[in-house]
């Protein structure tokens, strides 16, 4: 029998990272679709391992005290929750790596895949804030690779914006990680204390996080990835951020408030779409805002309940939202179509991938019986708990909440209907290939297997005694479900409102561009011309300058008579009898001394002149260090 003691723990995110140098190595063929699958299950054992051996270990010395370490899992509820995010990035991820084998060809899109996989595994395993900053860039860079693999020139721009925004979210990380090292000596993740580190670690964090208005990098760019590379996409890089923004500020009271926001705006401009995945995008906006607000109230007596709700609600969230974007995905493979204004009939044409959308669709909008019922229970619950202890706000934010439930089950109508049960006699398309159809049917059993059986979920939860005294189908609770699902079906079916059109929605990313545009107007008009102005001028006086040093008597006749010139010039008009006598013989005098050769042998004048220039100079030399104290 093997001790598992004795098994070396190694970083998951190096079994990918290593693991996606080596693809090259295996063709295009089956042998490399053998190697991916394998790949997938070594990660998962391996997470399952730190599971079962939680200790610090891969440590590296880069200076005096410093200290980069690859793997930590501390003790108590912070290790549990860095488990349970690698048991679902593993999972989810895995099941991204078998959808893709159908889809991807490109050996490069796979390693850009892997690439972000294991840096994303290896941001949730870090010890220290330095080794989470390169895992955080590297997910910015890698995933980049999944929206360009894309080929057009929509995703060309889109990937530019993404990765702009990706920069500034992680120059405000790197920031907020100096200033507080600095300020502190500390690199641990962990909390920050206020002050300017804190302020920009929240901004860097809330870019991963899709924060309210730092969010359009996600619906710009994930609708226009890859199809396998938008499964990819909607795994790492905002649950990462959650998960960070649970190490660093929980319990901060206007990121719950934050979280209502996002959960409300995310879903009325999901409502609003036509592009399947644009619509898919916007709801990860919405219900990221599920889990920010439950980091967010972790405060007080609503601690362990909300943080517990938070993380259910992102392990649930990566089972059925990566359910609906393989769904997506399939539809889209098979018919060539992203609107919902070109779908419908495909019931009957793609029966299990319909199935499995509308399981999928039923958990996220929290339907009874189903995962998503679940988590966002838990969440409702705290900011239920909350507002009954008399925390201000709390009321209004559990009002949002439950609105945002009633918006999502109304979008996700919305797409079922439309994609699989309208009418659409002329589409053609068949059942996706079964590396497809895996994956979701495994998913979508799992939102079905804690949806009915949550204690599944709650062994595994960072505050495992709290979420086991958690009765999720308490009868009250149940029952103003099924009346709140009744009514918004009812609503639906009513309201023709709905129905998809091809509309264009304006986000706050059409500010950032008008915005854009003004700002590249005024570099090329008016900072262009002011530029070309000072050049004449700057150039003008160095040709004076090269003039005067070649001749300096002419170059100090030319300035005086330009200065006469210049202040003489208006009051000709005012006192003409007295000045343009004046005036007229500087003119004169300067165009005469113009036309005169530079070369021209200088002209002689009086030692007694020379004499009072010279004193002239000391004078005004004196004068300079006596004021400046140069003789103290």
């Amino acid at each position: 029998m093997i001790d598992i003691s004795s098994v070396p723990n190694i970083p998951p995110a190096f079994i990918f990272i290593f693991g996606a140098v080596l693809i090259p190595l295996f063709g295009k063929g089956r042998v490399r679709n053998v190697y991916l699958i394998l790949l997938a299950a070594l990660g998962l054992i391996s997470v399952a391992l730190i599971g079962r051996q939680p200790l610090p270990g891969w440590e590296f010395s880069v200076l005096p005290g410093l200290k980069l370490t690859f793997l930590h899992v501390e003790s108590g509820y912070l290790g549990r929750l860095s488990i349970i995010m690698g048991y679902i990035f593993a999972i989810a991820g895995g099941s991204a790596i078998i959808y893709s084998l159908s889809t991807v060809k490109e050996n490069g899109h796979h390693i850009c895949a892997l690439l972000y996989m294991g840096s994303a595994l290896g941001a949730v395993f870090a010890g220290d804030f330095f080794t989470l900053y390169i895992f955080w860039e590297m997910m910015a860079f890698s995933s980049l690779g999944l929206i360009w693999y894309e080929g057009s020139r929509r995703a060309r721009d889109s990937g530019m914006r993404y990765i702009l925004f990706h920069l500034f979210g992680g120059c405000a990380l790197l920031g907020g990680i100096l200033i507080h090292y600095m300020n502190t000596g500390l690199i641990a993740v962990g909390p920050v204390k206020p002050g300017l580190g804190y302020f920009l670690l929240l901004i860097g964090i809330g870019v991963n996080a899709a924060f309210i208005p730092l969010h359009t990098w996600l619906p710009d760019s994930y609708p226009k990835a890859t199809i396998a590379g938008t499964i990819f996409l909607s795994i790492f890089t905002t649950k990462t951020g959650i998960y960070v923004l649970a190490r660093t500020f929980s319990g901060v009271e206007a990121v719950a408030y934050l979280g209502g926001a996002m959960c409300l705006y995310g879903v009325i401009f999901a409502i609003l779409q036509n592009d399947v995945r644009k619509l898919l995008s916007y709801h990860i906006v919405s219900q990221l805002g599920y889990m920010v607000a439950g980091v967010g109230m972790a405060a007080g007596v609503a601690t362990e309940i909300a943080i517990n709700g938070s993380i259910a609600h992102l392990f649930n969230n990566l089972l059925f939202k990566t359910t609906l974007f393989m769904c997506m995905g399939a539809v889209i493979y098979r018919t060539g179509k992203n609107n919902l204004t070109e779908l419908g009939g495909l019931a009957k044409k793609m029966p299990v991938t319909m199935i499995t959308c509308v399981i999928a669709a039923l958990s996220i909008s929290g339907v009874i019986g189903f995962n998503g019922y679940v988590s966002k229970g838990m969440i409702i619950h705290a900011a239920h708990e909350a507002a009954l202890n008399g925390v201000r706000g709390m009321g209004i934010l559990e009002l949002a909440l439950m609105l945002g439930s009633v918006g999502t089950l109304i979008s996700f109508l919305k797409l079922t209907y439309f994609a699989f049960f309208s009418k659409n006699e002329n589409i053609e398309a068949k059942e996706a290939p079964l590396p497809m159809l895996v994956p979701m049917c495994v998913t979508a059993f799992l939102c079905i297997v804690i949806g009915l059986y949550p204690k599944l979920l709650y062994g595994i939860l960072p505050y495992k005694e709290a979420a086991l005294h958690y009765h999720a189908y308490e009868l009250g609770h149940t029952l103003g479900t099924v009346e709140l699902v009744l009514m918004t079906v009812f609503l639906f079916f009513m309201i023709g409102f709905f129905a998809p059109h091809e509309k264009i929605t304006n986000d706050v990313d059409y500010l950032y561009r008008k915005a854009g545009r003004g700002f590249i107007w005024l570099c090329e008009s008016p900072l262009v011309s002011f530029a070309i102005a000072v050049e004449k001028i700057v150039l003008r006086i160095a040709d004076f300058f090269v003039k005067f040093s070649k001749n300096p008597l002419r170059g100090t006749r030319m300035m005086m008579d330009m200065i006469g010139v210049a202040l003489l010039k208006p009051f000709v008009f005012v006192f003409n009898l007295v000045i343009q006598p004046v005036y007229k013989h500087y003119e004169r005098d300067l165009e005469e001394v113009k036309m005169r050769p530079v070369e021209e042998p200088m002209e002689r004048m009086s030692i007694g002149t020379g004499v009072l220039l010279v004193l002239l100079f000391f004078a005004l030399y004196l004068i300079a260090m006596l004021v400046h104290g140069w003789l103290a």
